[in-house]
């Protein structure tokens, strides 16, 4: 009997180990992070191949890259969000949609990972102060780098002696002789009114600074600050006085046909963003050597720091969702976003990556960098910090300015009531 249970035993533990090792094991279940992005094209498949990079290095990881549609980003997000199902990691424009997701509860602290290693200190400085509210990080600036300046056409700057101007009166008297000379100083497309913009905003900057909007968007201020009201009296002032094309507030930008002026020296200036460059390269490569760059100059009566950029440094901000599970690997994840080959795809797409350590290869991206680094900081876009129904009174309201349509004070007391209904209605 002592044999028999033995051999038994013996039998049991054999088939036993058989099955150890015969039967393969479950695959360890893995952990799913979605990112949602409305990057398009190239820059497309560098999220899809840093997402992929990270998975081969991380393989107890499945990513779930989505690409959104911009025009309708904003909205799904936000259903998203009601719905409880924010995905783990998103992008935003910071400023008031940033600080609604905060309180909303809907945005993770970064504080401790950025700040691990000192990673942070890797960023540019106007970048993690976009990325910052009440003192803690709840974002990572990953896209281009994206400043307004003013792109200029050389040839017609050497023609007729004119040197980049520091201040606004110096940029004055550059509009007049040019206006003298039948070339119209600026170019200008304004029908999709956010070019228009631009010069509300940095005029408007340039007189008070940064707080005059930051205030009048938190409800603590007014929207019918001085600063405001300077901001569309030198748009009408500069409208009377030729600065700009004709009929440029039914011309569409996205068509290029502000930029056709430019190419063809109809138009000596043009006030864009800094991805300007990029789209000459694809429009019309020939004339980039002829394009230079200056910084807004400078309001000389004004006692504001003048280096103020208008723009966004990241331009598409990437946050994690508070409810994500694994936020540690999902930081990882938004890393990998800018590693080192992402930084070199990036790149070699034109963009200017928002870290110190970025190199730029010519003088015009150079000079753009040189601007966002002397910066004190940076008035992020108007249409991307306000609620979408207050930008859009404010773009309606710039654009009108420039028709002559409305006074500065109407403009800015139509402003100040879509703020104020806009407030209480999120109360």
């Amino acid at each position: 009997m002592k044999m028999k249970r033995k051999v038994a035993v013996a039998m049991t533990m054999a088939l036993a180990g058989s099955a150890l090792f015969s039967v393969p094991t479950q695959a360890e279940e893995k952990t799913k992070l979605t990112l949602w992005h409305i990057q398009t094209g190239t820059m497309a498949s560098c999220l899809e191949n840093s997402a992929k990079r990270f998975m081969e290095e991380n393989p107890q990881y499945e990513v779930e890259v989505v690409q959104m549609q911009n025009d309708s980003y904003k909205q799904k997000l936000s259903m998203a969000m009601s719905a409880g199902e924010t995905p783990d990691i998103y992008i935003h424009w910071g400023g008031s949609s940033m600080i609604d997701y905060v309180e909303a509860g809907q945005c993770a602290d970064l504080t401790e990972f950025m700040e691990k290693d000192n990673y942070k200190d890797q960023f540019v400085d106007a970048g993690i102060e976009q990325c910052t509210y009440d003192g803690k990080i709840y974002a990572m600036p990953v896209e281009n780098i994206s400043v307004a300046g003013i792109f200029y056409n050389k040839d017609i700057f050497e023609e007729y002696d004119l040197e980049e101007p520091e201040t606004l009166t110096e940029l004055e008297a550059i509009c007049d002789k040019l206006v003298e000379e039948g070339i119209a100083p600026f170019a200008l497309a304004n029908a999709t009114k956010w070019t228009g913009s631009m010069y509300y905003q940095y005029f408007a900057t340039r007189k008070g600074g940064l707080e005059p909007f930051q205030n009048a968007a938190a409800g603590t201020g007014s929207f019918e600050d001085e600063a405001f009201v300077y901001a569309g009296e030198k748009i009408q002032e500069w409208v009377d006085k030729g600065y700009f094309n004709e009929g440029f507030n039914g011309m569409d930008d996205d068509s290029g046909q502000a930029r056709q002026l430019f190419y063809t020296g109809q138009a000596a200036m043009d006030l864009m963003g800094s991805w300007f460059p990029g789209t000459v390269l694809g429009e019309n490569p020939d004339f980039i050597d002829h394009v230079g760059f200056f910084p807004f100059p400078a309001l000389e009566d004004s006692d504001v720091d003048q280096t103020l950029c208008v723009g966004t440094v990241g331009d598409n901000l990437y946050s994690i969702s508070e409810n994500c599970e694994d936020k540690e690997g999902a930081f990882k994840l938004l890393q990998s976003l800018l590693d080192e080959e992402a930084q070199v795809e990036r790149k070699s797409f034109g963009k200017i990556v928002p870290l110190k350590n970025f190199e730029a290869e010519d003088e015009l991206t150079q000079e753009i960098l040189d601007t966002v680094n002397a910066a004190a900081g940076i008035q992020l876009w108007y249409d991307q910090y306000l609620p979408s129904e207050v930008a859009e009174v404010h773009k309606s309201t710039s654009q009108e300015i420039f028709g002559n349509l409305i006074t500065p004070e109407e403009a800015n007391k139509e402003m100040q009531q879509a703020m104020q209904d806009y407030l209480a209605k999120a109360e």
